[in-house]
């Protein structure tokens, strides 16, 4: 299956510390690793390890750093379609440390605000023979065209909603099935009630709403209801929503949306249990060696 990913890649520097740094502390980290990251890009690269073959499109750009970018990408096998290839300016840089304590994580980047690219130069054979489309929101005006073309190809489209951008409005009408965070909140919009009335007004058919270790809310063919997810001793979450995203993007287009939801949060608990949005990979791999025939039986990834 073939599916296109539109938003933001970073380069992203990711420390290990037995604590997060107060004013004025330097700390040593504990481990460090560098990869290239994104909410599109990590979804995208998810996709991909489960044997899909994920598009980026996406603003990278010609500097230094945006080499290393691409050395990863081309190593994971996507195909990346630069929105901007000869742009000079360095591609954002997100700085991270992850709490080895906790799992959780404080980043600062600059994200896309200004990596803007414009839509006019845009061409729309990149949907041909895509079966699933995920937006990210970070690169908003080539996802408005994306998402107008993909609706009248047919083509079934995923939002990552980890924070209301100004734009989605204009995407909204046209998604299938509507990923958000607990952060997630439109205009007007104070708590989760607001927000499935929001979207339900615009017509997006699915909608569920993620929380951390809390239940995933959703709504969906006419029903309201909850998913338990994977109780684990986090070591790591960064990333996790990415990878939720990736692999739901993955499982719905062979199994029903609470399903796609429940089999994509399992995979997301495995990642959050390695350093990095890497390793759990080469987790997940040992896994499905050394217990096949159990995860078949529990029908957990397959």
């Amino acid at each position: 299956m073939n599916g296109l990913f539109v938003g933001l890649t970073t380069l992203d520097i990711i420390y290990l510390t037995d604590h997060f740094p107060h004013s004025n502390e330097k700390i040593v980290a504990l481990d460090q690793t560098i990869a290239a990251g994104g909410p599109a890009t990590n979804a995208a690269i998810t996709f991909q390890k489960f044997g899909d073959q994920g598009t980026l499109l996406s603003m990278i750009g010609n500097h230094p750093i945006s080499q290393l970018i691409c050395a990863e990408l081309e190593d994971c096998s996507l195909s990346v379609f630069d929105l901007s290839p000869y742009h000079p300016e360095p591609p954002p840089t997100s700085s991270i440390i992850v709490n080895k304590t906790t799992g959780e994580r404080a980043v600062i980047s600059i994200n896309a605000i200004k990596s803007q690219a414009k839509a006019d130069k845009l061409s729309l054979e990149i949907l041909q023979d895509i079966d699933i489309i995920l937006i990210d929101g970070h690169q908003m005006a080539v996802s408005q065209v994306v998402a107008q073309e993909a609706h009248f190809r047919d083509i079934p489209i995923i939002i990552d909603g980890g924070s209301w951008k100004p734009g989605f409005e204009k995407i909204l009408p046209y998604v299938k099935y509507a990923i958000c965070s607990a952060n997630f909140y439109p205009p007007n919009c104070y708590d989760a009630e607001d927000v499935f009335k929001y979207l339900k007004q615009l017509g997006v058919p699915h909608i569920a709403i993620t929380n951390g270790e809390n239940p995933i809310k959703y709504w969906s063919e006419g029903e309201l209801n909850s998913i338990d997810v994977p109780q684990i001793q986090a070591v790591d979450t960064l990333g996790a929503g990415d990878i939720f995203h990736g692999a739901f993007c993955h499982f719905i287009l062979t199994h029903s949306f609470v399903d796609s939801l429940a089999k994509a949060s399992e995979v997301a608990a495995v990642a959050c249990q390695s350093f990095g949005t890497r390793k759990w990979m080469k987790k997940l791999t040992d896994f499905d060696k050394k217990n096949s025939q159990e995860s078949k039986n529990n029908n957990l990834f397959f």
